[in-house]
């Protein structure tokens, strides 16, 4: 149960061996509460001289107990202060709007969520693994006010089902381009939500060429991760003895990984394990809303994902379309290292603009909002200019 948890609640694979230890000691207090517990309840027996029986009960052994499952079940409330900063501003919700579940492709049943000003370009905003479209709370708030914004749950993920691959999540993202009826759209993806992206190019060249006016492309890669983050000859090492079978052991056993997920989640080590892929400006409300969504998102279905990245390869996918694109990487991002932005630049027909943030990690797209979204308006605003001069 703890391999199988420890790789089920992750957003790339980096991330998912620090869960795996974390998730580890959180199991161990786990079971030296336990043990503890009974120890003293079973206490010693002992004889007294007049020949009574005695049990004797050592109470620390019941302190220490207790103290190790409040840790246990509302650690999470000590740690998470001492992980990240205070909300200055609006904290991040899990919250969701007024959406719908469209069919989409192989059998999948896609969410979808409209807001913002109608009379706007289009944006469509996909969301990186083991989250969902929540995820872009900030994004919806600040976007919202001049753009029409199309935001949804990739297969597997939040309230969309439906088969996890990246050709399914290419091919339900256009899906969600079709849906929109929009002539032209914006499309941008963090991390997975822009190998999404990349995908849609690579396999269906002609959608793309024909209804998207710009791809925004946030901390992603254009290969299989293991290759572009730190570390990334041991990461490759340790595929097929380790990753691999861990996760698809996280597929077989999803009930037992799931409810070590939701303990790992209340014991704080899950925000522990998250913190990895944030910089320095993460807020509380920040890392509790990734925390939470990797835990909630299904063990097995984030394990298939897992594994779909690392058969992926979209080298060379946007060198098939003529379409401006936008690239912006967090300066500190060890999961996907800025290098994979230049590189996928470099791939491009034209020459891509690429932005690094400093300060900023992986979830760079939460942390430093501000921006993100900035950036993403002022993209959008010159590949899709308003009909409306006055938007």
């Amino acid at each position: 149960m703890a391999l199988g948890a420890a790789f089920a609640g992750v957003t790339m694979p980096l991330i998912a061996i620090v869960r795996f230890l974390t998730t580890l000691v959180s199991l161990i207090i786990l079971g030296v509460m336990i043990y503890l517990a009974w120890t003293w309840y079973d206490g010693e027996v002992v004889r007294r001289a007049n020949g009574d029986i005695l049990r004797v009960r050592e109470y620390w052994r019941l302190y220490w107990a207790i103290g190790l499952a409040a840790f246990s079940f509302l650690g999470k409330i000590v740690l998470a202060p001492l992980l990240a900063g205070p909300d200055r501003g609006e904290p991040s919700k899990a919250d969701r709007g007024q959406g719908q579940t469209i069919p989409g492709p192989n059998g999948s049943m896609l969410y979808v969520e409209e807001l913002g000003l109608r009379s706007g370009p289009t944006l469509i905003l996909t969301h990186g693994w083991s989250m969902d479209s929540t995820i872009w709370h900030y994004a919806k708030r600040d976007l919202g006010q001049r753009f029409r914004v199309i935001v949804w749950d990739l297969p597997g993920l939040g309230l969309s089902k439906g088969p996890v691959s990246l050709e399914n999540f290419a091919a339900s993202l256009g899906t969600v381009i079709e849906w929109s009826g929009a002539a032209k759209v914006v499309l941008a993806g963090h991390s997975i939500g822009g190998m999404t992206i990349q995908t849609l190019a690579r396999d269906n060249p002609l959608l793309f060429s024909q209804r998207v006016a710009g791809a925004a492309l946030f901390n992603t890669t254009y290969i299989n991760p293991l290759k572009t983050m730190i570390l990334p000859r041991f990461m490759q090492a340790i595929r097929w003895p380790i990753l691999e079978p861990v996760f698809r052991l996280t597929i077989l056993l999803q009930p037992l990984a799931w409810l070590s997920a939701w303990h790992s989640y209340l014991s704080g080590m899950t925000h522990v394990a998250n913190r990895v892929g944030f910089g320095k400006y993460v807020t509380r409300s920040q890392l509790n809303h990734v925390s939470l969504l990797s835990t909630r998102n299904p063990p097995g279905e984030i394990a298939k994902g897992n594994l779909a990245m690392f058969r992926w390869d979209a080298r060379g996918a946007l060198a098939k379309v003529d379409v401006p694109v936008l690239l912006i990487a967090g300066e500190m991002d060890i999961v996907t290292k800025p290098v994979a932005s230049d590189q996928i630049a470099a791939q491009t027909v034209r020459r891509a603009a690429v932005q690094r943030v400093e300060g900023a990690n992986h979830m760079g797209m939460l942390e430093c909002a501000a921006q993100y979204n900035a950036a993403l308006a002022a993209f959008a605003m010159q590949v899709q200019p308003p009909t409306n001069p006055a938007i």
